[in-house]
């Protein structure tokens, strides 16, 4: 154990200011949602609505959580397993800021492709 001060240090840590980067199981969940909201051209409104509930994704996860019990009896596995990475992705402070990256990422290729 350490002492008092480290203990406490660690209490109150969060993560770094900028964009989080998911892991290599959280990474095909999270370019699926993204790539959904880009492909049905619903771009705008989902960094409107990204921005607007920032201040709240880590409470949105938790109700992920909450939740995944009725969700595994709806989802196939595979499916189960990509909505609770991405739950885990989501209690991270810079989440909301990668998703905003990568939907428009995908939104440009999708533009590039059309054209």
């Amino acid at each position: 154990m350490g002492s008092v001060r480290d203990r406490v240090r660690h209490a109150f840590a969060v993560d770094p200011p900028g964009p989080a980067t998911p892991t290599p199981e959280q990474q095909p969940a999270v370019d699926w949602v993204c790539e959904q909201v880009a492909k049905r051209q619903l771009t705008t409104p989902g960094l409107i609505a990204l921005e607007m509930s920032r201040p709240l994704n880590f409470l949105l996860s938790q109700g992920m959580h909450f939740f995944s019990p009725g969700v595994w009896a709806l989802l196939r596995q595979r499916n189960y397993e990509h909505y609770k990475h991405f739950a885990v992705f989501m209690e991270h402070r810079g989440a909301m800021e990668y998703l905003e990256r990568r939907i428009e990422h995908f939104e440009a290729q999708f533009e590039t492709k059309a054209k």
